[in-house]
């Protein structure tokens, strides 16, 4: 037994040493002294066995025994937190306990000094056992503290429920309204949800309507039968990640549309596939031309966007007068008001009525290489009545810093009216010269350009004069905006101008419109309001859900309402007519002191509907074994950390919550009945730490050395004084140093701002060797879906389950295994055997990790379940 006596003396000893010095280390930068007492005391444990003394057991069991007091003391009976800080110990005094370490300890022959090894044996083995017990009394809790157990009072609160005089006050006002005439008249307050256009068992937009609600009136699928779902059919794009020149963050994200009896989807790669809806039998696929040598940060497609036959007639009726006024006014100011692509068409422009190029419907496909294309929803073929025969548009006509795949727009855009309405995304932290972030409106019909507006010169939305660019750099909007046409507005979340972490050279135009939702007129492209989500942002905070229209029953009556998610937790719910806050908004001192050459706003504002994280301490730092806990909190002691909107710095900031946001592009959905929100908060920290620059051309952040295949050299921030090292706060082996849980699924009334219940979501499954089924609460990133059913689904978590919850309460109802990550927004529909559908895409995500694939799958009620 000498080698097995000494194998145990070595790994004491690491052990011992690593916690003693690391230890030492977290007391003198004002950290726990638990460390260093334990450090010392598996020192002496290991010099006691190498001594095969029965001091050796009983210093252990005083050790195993002290870890658990401290453990329960520190954090109580949170289950992830104390399995964390006892697992290790209790297999190490597992394995002393074991009959062989114990002989190992033994004298041969005996001459009296084996007489206290059997009661150290056995104090060592009550110690063990009682650990035990003490992890499944925190296991078998029923009452956890990271949760909210609570339940909607029935399928809808009554409008009574609210105070006597209806009136939520905001504590301060944050938007700014403009007019053209000086004040803004507020139009007739809607009745119902404006979503009445689209046949209840369709979904014509990325959130069904351009409301962006992710809310389905069908109700066949409910709480009492959500389990019988199985599996209907099941279609392979082909399209996998992976191909020479893709980013890291190349996903497949797409929500499809359901229009008639098809399936409509978009694939990263650019093909568009229509398939029968209720068969999923493939009816054409088109696959778009993709130029090699993009340069480009994200390849993805969110979706598409359709325009209807009856829309199409309604303004092609009245087209010629619309485009005489269009050429009439582009003449007088010297503006250019033309057909903006010059790539060859599919189809000749001079196509008669009644031609096969020719379409009366349409879909419309953004592509990574800057434009939008037309297609047929009958065949896929490209419209020759779009666009002035040409069929697609060319975003990148009076874009400046020309890069090829530095912009394009990774989300649908707005069809309002007679017109698109379309933003990009630019490459993050690249450099100060990026293209611009101006969202432009194109007649469909012509390809004409009808106005621009661009945050870098806001009080002009005329198209530009020729030869003229726009500005370089100013903010843009890469996620999905939303449109209310009886208002004439359409909904725009914002960005930041480049660099996201240094904003010392924002011009003023710049300061005032990033991270906000703005409303344009959708006529004009004039700004009727703008609401700032945070103030001076330097932590990527860019606004990156699309706004949620619902109609708020308040006091007796329906007030318009935005739901705009955002990344640093808040929920605001505003007025839609004036972008006045609904629920109250308070402006919180923030922490101060910024990198050379900047600033910090003193305060930012606060909702009071807010899945904000509590702020971190030392007592929250995680990891699998105590070893990996003593690193993150000798991590988290030597970043700045203030709280939220602490800076990044030069030192290193932690950024919490982090860039990947409480909430992403994936939104929320909400119910317009219910009137409550169904969401999917995430908690994750990032370190975001600036190195500073000498010149504009040295990579200073590129670890593995400069890209590969053309992409871009991210967070370099070229022509600021700083590049950014932005990464996830993790331990080495990649877990989070902070505690789980890290993702739910949440509900909250809208009206009151109550988060009525909050549950964790999601199991370690897919991110640890061991197929773990414990519900943990993972990250998560997609969106959710709710039905009239009172059944919400939700397929974003990191362990590739799509599952559904109970509306009421979030208890969860039904999960089913995906075949790679489902990081895409759920849909529902009614198919023509008249049953409900759900959809749901699973094709992974690349900079999350999740298992790559191309699956688009179709769940159903059996037929004698789902029988009308």
């Amino acid at each position: 037994m000498t080698a097995w006596r000494w194998l145990t003396v070595l790994w004491l000893w690491a052990a011992g040493a690593w916690l003693a010095w690391g230890g030492a280390q977290l007391l003198w930068a004002g950290g726990s002294g638990y460390y260093v007492v334990a450090g010392v005391l598996l020192l002496a444990v290991g010099l006691g066995v190498a001594r095969r003394s029965a001091a050796a057991l009983w210093l252990f069991a005083l050790w195993l025994l002290g870890t658990a007091l401290w453990a329960v003391w520190e954090i109580g009976l949170d289950w992830w937190p104390l399995a964390g800080r006892l697992g290790v110990p209790w297999l190490m005094g597992l394995l002393l306990v074991l009959p062989w370490s114990v002989r190992a300890l033994r004298h041969e022959p005996d001459m009296g000094q084996n007489r206290g090894l059997a009661p150290a044996h056995a104090a060592l083995a009550l110690v063990v056992l009682g650990t035990a017990i003490l992890a499944g009394l925190s296991f078998g809790r029923q009452r956890d503290a990271h949760e909210t157990q609570g339940q909607f009072a029935g399928a809808a609160a009554a409008a009574s429920d609210l105070p006597a005089d209806g009136q939520v006050t905001a504590v301060q006002n944050m938007s700014m309204v403009a007019s053209d005439a000086g004040g803004l008249r507020s139009p007739p307050v809607l009745q119902g949800d404006a979503t009445d256009a689209v046949p209840e068992g369709e979904w014509h937009a990325y959130g069904r309507t351009g409301a962006g609600q992710r809310y389905s009136p069908l109700r066949q699928i409910g709480p009492h039968n959500v389990r019988l779902l199985q599996l209907a059919w099941e279609f392979r794009t082909g399209d996998v990640r992976g191909k020479p020149g893709d980013p890291e963050e190349t996903t497949f994200e797409v929500t499809p549309l359901k229009i008639g009896e098809r399936l409509f989807l978009c694939t990263p790669h650019q093909s568009v596939i229509a398939l029968d809806a209720t068969t999923g039998k493939q009816l054409w696929r088109r696959d778009l031309p993709m130029p090699k040598g993009l340069a480009l940060q994200h390849l993805t497609c969110r979706g598409l966007s359709y325009q209807s036959a009856q829309a199409a007639a309604q303004f092609d009726a009245a087209a010629g007068q619309t485009h005489s006024a269009v050429a009439l006014a582009a003449r007088k100011s010297g503006a250019q008001a033309m057909p903006s692509p010059t790539a060859a068409s599919t189809a000749s422009a001079s196509a008669a009525p009644g031609d096969d190029g020719r379409c009366t419907a349409k879909l419309f496909m953004a592509t990574a290489d800057g434009k939008v294309v037309a297609l047929n929803p009958a065949d896929g073929q490209t419209c020759s009545n779009v666009a002035g025969g040409q069929g697609q548009i060319d975003l990148w006509q009076g874009m400046p810093e020309r890069k090829p795949g530095s912009y394009y727009s990774t989300s649908p855009v707005v069809v309002a009216r007679d017109r698109i309405i379309v933003g990009g995304t630019v490459l993050d932290n690249h450099s100060t010269r990026e293209p611009s972030g101006v969202i432009r409106a194109f007649d469909i019909r012509s390809g004409a350009l009808l106005w621009a507006w661009d945050p870098g010169r806001p009080g002009n939305s005329t198209p530009l004069p020729p030869g003229q660019t726009y500005v370089p750099s100013s903010p843009n909007s890469w996620s999905i905006s939303s449109v209310d046409e009886t208002l004439g507005l359409v909904f725009v979340p914002m960005g930041n101008a480049p660099p996201d972490q240094w904003g010392g050279r924002r011009s003023a135009e710049a300061e005032q419109y990033s991270s906000s939702v703005v409303a344009l007129d959708i006529a004009t492209g004039a700004v009727r309001w703008v609401f700032q989500t945070v103030h001076h942002d330097l932590w990527d905070y860019d606004v990156p859900s699309q706004p949620s229209l619902i109609d708020l029953e308040i006091g007796g009556h329906s007030v318009p309402a935005l739901v705009q998610p955002t990344k640093q937790g808040e929920l605001f719910v505003l007025d839609r007519r004036t972008g006045q806050p609904l629920l109250p908004v308070t402006e919180v001192a923030a922490p101060q002191g910024a990198a050379r050459g900047d600033r910090t706003a003193p305060t930012q504002p606060h909702s009071q509907l807010s899945f904000n994280p509590p702020a971190l301490t030392e007592r929250d730092m995680w990891g699998a074994s105590p070893f990996e806990q003593l690193w993150c909190r000798l991590a988290f002691r030597r970043l700045r950390y203030e709280g939220r909107f602490t800076p990044p710095s030069e030192q290193g900031s932690l950024i919490y919550p982090g860039n990947f946001g409480v909430f992403n592009w994936g939104g929320v959905a909400v119910d317009p009945r219910r009137q409550v929100v169904f969401a999917t908060p995430t908690r994750l920290a990032f370190v975001s730490t600036l190195v500073p620059r000498a010149d504009d051309t040295s990579l200073l952040v590129q670890d593995g050395g400069p890209p590969k295949d053309g992409l871009p050299a991210l967070n370099e921030n070229f022509g600021a004084p700083f590049a950014v090292r932005l990464k996830p706060f993790v331990s080495p082996l990649g877990i989070p140093c902070q505690a789980p849980p890290w993702g739910f699924v949440a509900g909250a009334d809208l009206r009151t701002g109550q988060i009525v219940w909050q549950r964790r979501n999601g199991t370690p499954r897919d991110l640890s060797p061991l197929p773990l089924g414990f519900r943990m609460g993972v990250p998560g990133i997609g969106g959710p879906v709710m039905t009239a059913g009172g059944v919400a689904f939700y397929s974003g978590a990191l362990d590739n389950y799509v599952r559904a919850y109970d509306v009421d309460s979030g208890r969860q109802l039904w999960q089913d295994r995906l075949p790679a990550g489902g990081q895409a927004t759920p849909m529902t529909y009614l198919g023509t055997d008249q049953r409900q559908y759900l959809v749901v895409v699973a094709g992974g995500h690349g900079s999350t990790g999740t298992k790559a694939g191309d699956s688009v799958r179709a769940y159903v009620l059996p037929k004698e379940v789902a029988a009308p």
